[in-house]
């Protein structure tokens, strides 16, 4: 099992080839994440590990894939990790691997198309913030404080400092009396495009406020050229993305294993 270097991410793209998820992406490209494979010359299989997404691809009968599917490297400070296999064999693995700490669930992928969105009717949707709240860029106030508290933990989390979030980052939070209460941002980023997260605190929830900031998120991707990529962790979080223009792409697995 070899950690693979920037300059050697080419050496797996093949294995990856069929797997529309930026997350791999990030990595391939050289913005975020870590690789590793059975091999830095002719690899068979390989594991990709970007923010709490660990993706897996290529052949499941070696003993090197039983090792990646092992690999929770000493890095990775979270209680959890998000496994996704490229296909049942690869599920089958983790399973045997992490045989009585992983919960399986279903994820939904959206398409990724580019002239979907209706930019009138997402400005309509800004307009519905109510007047006690306001909507502003996150800056560095705001990028400190959304990383000191675990609701809003993952807007930033996946950038070095602010200094590395103001300029290859972008993203949008609402102030309720000054203090963040929700907010979409970028959690990866990808030749691209983002990987849009949103995370609202708890007590105000179902206000509206998650869809406001997303549409504002939206917008400022598309007047950058960027494409604003959702991928949904529940149903919920689907028909939020269906709101906003986002069509329904494929339903498919995931395990969140204990680390």
């Amino acid at each position: 099992m070899i950690k693979l270097e920037k300059h050697e991410m080419n050496k797996i793209e093949a294995l990856f080839k069929d797997i529309e998820e930026t997350m791999i992406w990030s990595c391939l490209q050289g913005h975020m994440g870590n690789a590793w494979a059975d091999s830095n010359e002719d690899p068979t299989c390989a594991q990709i590990l970007t923010g709490d997404f660990c993706c897996y691809a290529g052949d499941t009968s070696s003993y090197e894939s039983r090792l990646l599917v092992g690999n929770i490297p000493a890095f990775f400070s979270k209680p959890n990790i998000l496994m996704i296999p490229q296909n049942k064999f690869w599920g089958e693995l983790i399973e045997d691997v992490h045989s009585n700490r992983f919960k399986k669930f279903n994820r939904y992928a959206t398409k990724k198309e580019k002239d979907v969105f209706d930019i009138n009717k997402l400005k309509g949707n800004i307009d519905k913030l109510p007047n006690e709240f306001e909507l502003v860029p996150i800056n560095e106030r705001l990028y400190n404080q959304s990383i000191e508290e675990e609701w809003s933990y993952d807007l930033c989390s996946q950038f070095l400092s602010y200094s590395d979030y103001s300029q290859r980052g972008i993203g949008f939070g609402i102030l309720h009396s000054g203090k963040l209460v929700s907010g979409a941002s970028s959690y990866t980023i990808y030749d691209e495009g983002i990987e849009i997260e949103i995370d609202t605190r708890k007590e105000y929830r179902r206000m509206g406020l998650a869809k406001i900031c997303a549409s504002r998120l939206i917008i400022e991707c598309l007047n950058r050229g960027l494409y604003p990529s959702w991928d949904a962790a529940n149903k919920e979080s689907l028909a939020l993305a269906e709101k906003l223009g986002y069509h329904f792409d494929k339903e498919y697995a995931a395990y969140i294993v204990e680390c």
